[in-house]
């Protein structure tokens, strides 16, 4: 046993900085290294499109946090107490209580995930021609909205489309921007205010607790209620703590129930915060609201004390909720999104900044400057990284905007992203080295990363399905 008193100052220091991870591993999973020519093969196979790939074919999946986190011992327990009624289910009432809880929120429907909860929101609160405001848009869920008949306005502050931006607070909701739109089309075409905490799309940045009450204000005094994308709140709920002035000293789990009291409910995808690998739900303060949603989920997710999940699940989700507001948790959490994100940016390698809670996002036009955004460059960035390295990541740029519904022609959003994301309690820092040198190897031969063009485009949400094919030969990419 060392100790302390023969250490010098500077090795006691080098001690209290140093932060292990807050759990120890009982079970391992093997993964397998691939070879180049094994990995090229793939991802022509795959049309170039990281969704397509097997995930036997991956070394590090940096694909999504959803679903793909690790539950603890506790949690695993828990599934074994699932009670698998159809009606009335006892882990359905203990994850009613622990939503009431931990968010705050009266009413909760299950779903079978987060976009179920989407689905039902959308389609009970959203008419033809209605205008539906938020800090920026996420995919699945714009297409709900849109499919209900709405009109995505993003009303996101303008540091949010500068990936240099070092903003603290850049999913923060821009007010003039917000009450500009209610006066031009009326607070009566406004069904509600789409509030994403973090915001994925802008790089996993927070909204402050600051912004969240104005905001409030602002809606309340026009009769807007406000509903939560919470997918990643506890994460917010952290960098507040970490950012925000006067926030310090105040447990996450108290910053997060103030950040949802002034919200209206929520849609949640379990996949995320809460830990577990399905599941999610929708929570409302608005009675009315959840009657009439426990009608539609019968019809599309199942009975509303079991909305498409088993109760074994809804038990893990339980329990996933409490572990999710764990502050020695989200500081090794958020901690190794930084970890990774600091040594990408002391090699010079162009990524949004601040560096957000749930990934590391690639700038890959700065990346890629070789490339116009017709050529997909964070698309031809994602599989070039696998081919070279046998990580998974995942565009968000020009093709996960799609087009637009009236013209036809391609989005073009400012923010041309790779996303590498990190799964909760999966990988080590030692993964994070690994990926980190992937990534800055990459980036000195960035100049011979070709473009892409489509070879099949589905009509929706085309990131998931699409292929490609390189625009040249290459030896990153291969033949065309």
């Amino acid at each position: 046993m060392i100790a302390l008193f023969n250490l010098t100052s500077l090795e006691v220091q080098c001690m209290e900085q140093i932060r292990a991870e807050p759990y120890r591993i009982k079970m391992v999973e093997p993964i397998k290294q691939t070879t180049r020519e094994e990995r090229l093969r793939a991802i022509r196979e795959a049309g170039y499109n990281t969704f397509l790939l097997k995930s036997e074919d991956v070394y590090i999946d940096l694909l999504t946090d959803s679903g793909t986190s690790a539950m603890s011992d506790r949690q695993w327990a828990a599934m074994m107490l699932g009670d698998e009624a159809y009606s009335g289910s006892r882990n359905f009432y203990h994850l009613v209580e622990t939503v009431r809880e931990i968010y705050g929120f009266r009413y909760v429907i299950p779903t079978h995930q987060g976009r179920g909860a989407e689905h039902i929101l959308a389609t009970l609160l959203i008419k033809p021609r209605d205008y539906v405001p938020w800090n920026m848009y996420f995919t699945t869920t714009r297409a709900h909205q849109e499919r209900a008949g709405g009109q995505f306005v993003d009303v996101i502050i303008d540091e949010a489309h500068d990936p240099a931006a070092e903003h603290p607070f850049k999913g923060n909701v821009d007010l003039d921007k917000l009450e500009n739109l209610i006066k031009k089309v009326g607070p009566d075409k406004i069904p509600y205010l789409s509030l994403a905490v973090t915001v994925n799309m802008a790089g996993g940045q927070p909204v402050s607790l600051e912004n969240l009450r104005k905001t409030r204000e602002l809606c309340s005094r026009y009769g807007i209620p406000i509903y939560f994308d919470a997918t990643r709140c506890a994460e917010n709920a952290y960098l507040i703590q970490q950012r925000e002035e006067g926030q310090r000293h105040r447990p996450v789990r108290e910053i997060l129930r103030e950040m949802m009291s002034y919200g209206d409910g929520c849609t949640m995808s379990g996949k995320k915060d809460c830990l577990v690998n399905i599941g999610g739900f929708l929570a409302t303060n608005d009675r009315e609201l959840y009657e009439r949603a426990t009608e539609i989920v019968t019809l599309f997710e199942g009975f509303p004390t079991y909305g498409g999940l088993a109760g074994r699940d809804m038990e893990a989700m339980a329990v996933g909720i409490r572990e999710m507001v764990d502050d020695a948790y989200l500081a090794h959490r958020v901690g190794q999104v930084a970890y990774l994100g600091q040594q990408l940016i002391d090699a010079g390698v162009p990524i949004v900044r601040p560096i957000g809670g749930h990934a590391v996002f690639l700038d890959a036009r700065a990346f890629l400057p070789h490339l116009s955004q017709d050529q997909l460059p964070a698309q031809a960035l994602a599989a070039a990284l696998y081919v070279e390295s046998g990580v998974r990541a995942m565009e968000r740029g020009i093709v996960s905007a799609g087009r637009d519904p009236k013209t036809g022609d391609h989005r073009y959003p400012k923010l041309e992203l790779v996303r590498l994301t990190i799964p909760r309690r999966v990988y080590t820092d030692r993964h994070m080295d690994v990926v980190a040198q992937a990534v800055v190897n990459l980036h000195r031969e960035a100049e011979d990363i070709p473009g892409l063009e489509f070879v099949y485009e589905p009509a929706t949400l085309r990131f998931f399905t699409a292929r490609f094919r390189p625009l040249r030969d290459s030896r990153i990419l291969g033949p065309r």
